[in-house]
């Protein structure tokens, strides 16, 4: 894995360097700006740095000397990953490795059988507690063993514990990918569809974004249901819509939302609730085909498929299988509070590839949501209480 910093005028411009030099297939890990300090400071314009990885099949790595005590490896510095102060990333990471160290070092239970003459190795028995700890939080067996043959393909002799955790913490952090939310329009208003199975959260989560936007960002928002089976549904974000005071519509047909642009020309978001879809039902499946479709020649839009942390993988894999089928999407994953089990986010993110957004975890609004954090999704899957 190649880590390395670029600087520019603008954030473009620093990474259009990293892409010239390292390629397109490059990931951003980081965004700061550079304040110039000292007198001359102030005839000289602020500059902007990045730090991108690149990962390579062979990764290069000098194994440590023989007189290198351990000390002097755990105070190796670490690289700064996706938005996370090195000083911090560095603490975070000691107590992981504490954690863990010390779970290694406990006492095996005696077995019956006799043991090996051989010890399993330091290395050997990080990446069994790593493997366990994954299938705890009930990462699917299928990616768990894929995180460890990665990690033992690009294992050298003597290579130290730190090192591994380390490297181990970056590569599940990059299969994660970047994070972000929702994005302006370049040019009018930009719509966002919210779908995703009954009982999820999607109107209490439209809810929390939409206070969020038009609170905290000082965003002009707009909010219409096309989920007309529930009635509660629609009363609870009319209410939602009145604590804001932003506008409210209920739509009944794709020409409705068409029309539903005209009306609120010069927001900045339309956030619109869509009806719960069963994936066995075929014709709930067409009318949701119809209705996220419905602003394509008209309207820039998002997709959020909003899920349920708790949701049984099996369900979820049909699920994401279903809406991949309407439409491209982004995640959301709710719930958070109801399980203790992270391994959701990460089997379906590899399944799908798409981007994790947000994440909720309660009910009051707007508190509990936050953008999603890889950082901290990685930490919690490797054992660390976040």
């Amino acid at each position: 894995m190649i880590i390395k910093k670029f600087q520019g005028k603008t954030e473009n411009e620093a990474v259009e360097a990293a892409k010239k030099e390292m390629g397109g297939n490059i990931v951003i890990m980081n965004v700061r700006d550079l304040k110039k300090k000292g007198f001359f400071s102030f005839f000289s314009r602020d500059q902007v740095e990045v730090t991108v990885a690149l990962e390579e099949e062979g990764e290069k790595y000098t194994p440590v000397k023989k007189e290198e005590n351990r000390e002097t490896v755990q105070r190796r510095p670490l690289p700064n990953v996706q938005g996370e102060n090195s000083a911090v990333l560095e603490e975070k990471l000691d107590n992981l490795h504490a954690l863990l160290e010390q779970q290694i070092q406990k006492p095996e239970e005696e077995k019956p059988e006799e043991e090996p003459e051989t010890p399993p190795s330091e290395f050997e028995r990080l990446m069994k507690l790593l493997y366990n700890k994954l299938l705890d939080n009930e990462v699917d067996e299928k990616y768990a063993n894929q995180i460890i043959d990665e990690m033992e393909k690009s294992a050298k002799p003597n290579m130290p514990f730190e090192y591994a955790l380390t490297n181990v913490y970056q590569k599940m952090v990059l299969k994660f990918g970047k994070s972000e939310g929702i994005a302006p329009a370049e040019n009018g208003t930009k719509v966002i569809f919210f779908v995703g199975p009954t009982g999820v959260g999607k109107t209490t989560t439209i809810a929390k974004l939409a206070s969020h936007y038009i609170v905290d960002e000082k965003k002009k928002v707009a909010m219409i249901t096309s989920d007309t089976y529930r009635i509660a549904a629609a009363e609870q974000l009319r209410i939602y819509a009145s604590i804001l005071e932003v506008p409210f519509r209920v739509v009944y047909s794709p020409e409705e939302i068409v029309q539903c642009l005209r009306v609120f020309a010069g927001f900045d978001y339309i956030f619109v609730d869509t009806s719960g879809h069963s994936y066995q039902n075929e014709e709930q499946k067409q009318n949701m085909e119809q209705i996220v479709h419905a602003v394509d020649s008209e309207a820039e839009k998002e997709i959020y498929l909003v899920l349920s942390a708790t949701t049984k993988y099996k369900d979820l894999l049909k699920i994401v299988d279903t809406y991949s089928e309407i439409t491209d999407y982004k995640l959301i994953f709710t719930k958070l509070d109801e399980t203790n089990a992270l391994g959701n986010l990460m089997n379906v993110k590899l399944h799908t590839d798409k981007m994790i957004s947000y994440i909720t975890c309660g009910q009051n609004v707007p508190d509990d949501f936050r953008e999603f954090n890889p950082q901290s999704a990685v930490r919690q899957l490797l054992g660390e209480k976040v």
